[in-house]
Formats: C-alpha cells, structure tokens, sequence
C-alpha cells in the first residue's frame, strides 16, 4: 500500500473505537479511520473502502443485515448505500460520537 495515502492514525489507537461490523442498526456513528494493522492482503481492500467514502469524520450507519448470519450488512456512509461483508466492515474503526471540530471555538 502506498504510504502517501490520506490515513490516520491506526484506528485502535483512538479513544472509543470500534469496528463497524457490530455496531447496532440505525444508531449514527461516524469514521475514526480504517484498521491499518489489517493483513497484508487487505490493501486493496483498505484503498476500495477509502475511495467509496469511509472516510474519516464520515458518518455511517448500519441499515440491515442479511439473515440469518448477518452476512452481508448493508451500510450508509453520507448520501451512499453500500453492501458489505463483515470482514470489510470490521476494518472500518467508528466512534459513537463524532471527531471534535478542529479549530472550532
């Protein structure tokens, strides 16, 4: 993976975070970041979710899950619905409450 991508920090590191596999439908999160100690062979992996939009800051919510093993769940990420699979949600890192403003007074 190219080391110039706009991540942050590695997502376990942030207070709170969570990963959005197992997060309860229709309750608001929002993205701290993606999970930057995925495998190796999740790099790809880690660029798609960054080009659809889970971005940090984003909001998201988990909208259904497939039943009966929850696989896949579908998942809104500002205006965009997307399906995923629960291995790709749970790289995604969220937090309940969203980032602080920076610069905010």
């Amino acid at each position: 993976m190219d080391a110039a991508l706009p991540l942050t920090a590695p997502a376990p590191a942030a207070a709170g975070a969570q990963g959005l596999a197992h997060w309860p439908l229709r309750t608001d999160a929002w993205v701290q970041g993606l999970d930057m100690e995925a495998a190796a062979e999740d790099a790809d992996l880690l660029l798609r979710l960054l080009e659809i939009g889970f971005l940090p800051g984003e909001r998201v919510q988990v909208l259904a899950r497939a039943f009966p093993a929850g696989d896949p769940i579908a998942v809104r990420v500002g205006r965009s619905t997307f399906a995923l699979r629960r291995r790709e949600a749970a790289l995604v890192r969220i937090a309940a409450t969203p980032p602080a403003q920076v610069g905010a007074a």
